[in-house]
């Protein structure tokens, strides 16, 4: 199974990909944790997003793209994988399926966890992480709207698209995930 999460900042994304990554035994590529961790570590990749991630920006495609390509790779993404954190426009959603099918794999769902803003906002605040002060978070949101909108109609022309109402607990999200998934 290779499934995408979207969602806003707040939206359980990493949550949900956690949970289905151990109830469907695939591994989760994190890329808001890959890049965090490439910034604490200082490599080269880490280097080139600090601005970006900072400033509450997106980190550019051609970084992105780059390092998705690559982890696409690795042996322990044969049997599946569910990627969180990436793809956030229909741009890096088209070059993903590029990769997939110079891959030979193929998308089964982008899960969309559908979440009001002003809940996201709230849920963002309350995570305190260092990168969630309120003028970024308010960045973010309005960089979701503007950017990763459009991933839904590109994935919804596909019939790979399910939406989840994702303003309830998280086990019930990740029921109504796995119900539809399988």
């Amino acid at each position: 199974m290779r499934l995408v999460i979207l969602g806003g900042p707040g939206a359980g994304k990493g949550t949900q990909a956690e949970q289905l990554c151990n109830n469907l035994s695939i591994p989760l590529l994190a890329v808001g944790d890959i890049l965090r961790t490439e910034i604490a570590t200082e490599t080269d990749l880490g280097k080139l997003a600090v601005p970006f991630v900072g400033s509450g920006e997106l980190v550019p495609d051609d970084i992105l793209i780059k390092f998705i390509g690559r982890r696409l790779l690795l042996w322990d993404v044969f049997n599946g994988w569910v990627l969180e954190g990436y793809p956030r426009t229909a741009f890096q959603a088209e070059e993903l399926d590029f990769l997939l099918d110079d891959l030979a794999q193929e998308l089964d769902w982008a899960i969309w966890l559908k979440v009001p803003n002003q809940v996201l906002l709230s849920r963002s605040i309350e995570r305190d992480r260092a990168d969630d002060e309120p003028e970024i978070l308010q960045r973010r949101l309005d960089l979701f709207e503007e950017r990763t909108i459009p991933i839904l109609e590109y994935y919804e022309h596909r019939n790979k698209l399910l939406t989840i109402n994702g303003d309830r607990s998280p086990e019930e999200v990740q029921q109504d995930i796995l119900k539809m998934v399988s």
